[in-house]
């Protein structure tokens, strides 16, 4: 099963964006997120449809932040990739009018919807700026330099 990796690959791109003294192609941020510049530039377009990115064309273009990361929270980046499902655990479909199925299956949805529920919650409690404290002061820590 496939995994959905925008959502960090959002948040990724954002913290370097903190880090960089001026504007990212996204030639430069397909490479840091070793994806193809046009997913990025698709990707960065509904960053800067919300507001929370701006770019510039020209030899020192690029994109960059439009506001303060403390002002973006994960639950906000979340709701722009439109993430249908935090979980790619299925639940079997294959035999509706079976009453092991239809018990498994409602098992497993309540708690997954509990789940995402508490996940959601927290997600509005964690700011990007949060995240990118905490690689700064991993870097602090490792003594290396911010690329």
């Amino acid at each position: 099963m496939r995994k959905d990796s925008r959502l960090s690959r959002i948040l990724h791109a954002l913290i370097h964006l903190k880090f960089l003294a001026r504007s990212a192609t996204s030639d430069e941020l397909g490479k840091m997120l070793n994806t193809n510049p046009v997913v990025v530039r698709r990707t960065m377009a509904l960053l800067k449809e919300a507001g929370y990115v701006t770019s510039s064309k020209g030899h020192s273009g690029g994109w960059c932040l439009a506001m303060d990361l403390a002002d973006i929270t994960l639950f906000d980046i979340y709701t722009i990739v439109g993430e249908s499902s935090l979980f790619t655990i299925g639940l079997t479909d294959e035999h509706h009018n079976c009453p092991i199925e239809m018990a498994v299956n409602s098992s497993l949805n309540e708690v997954f919807n509990e789940a995402e529920t508490l996940m959601l919650r927290r997600f509005k409690e964690i700011t990007i700026q949060s995240l990118a404290a905490q690689f700064d002061e991993k870097m602090k820590t490792q003594h290396l330099v911010h690329q």
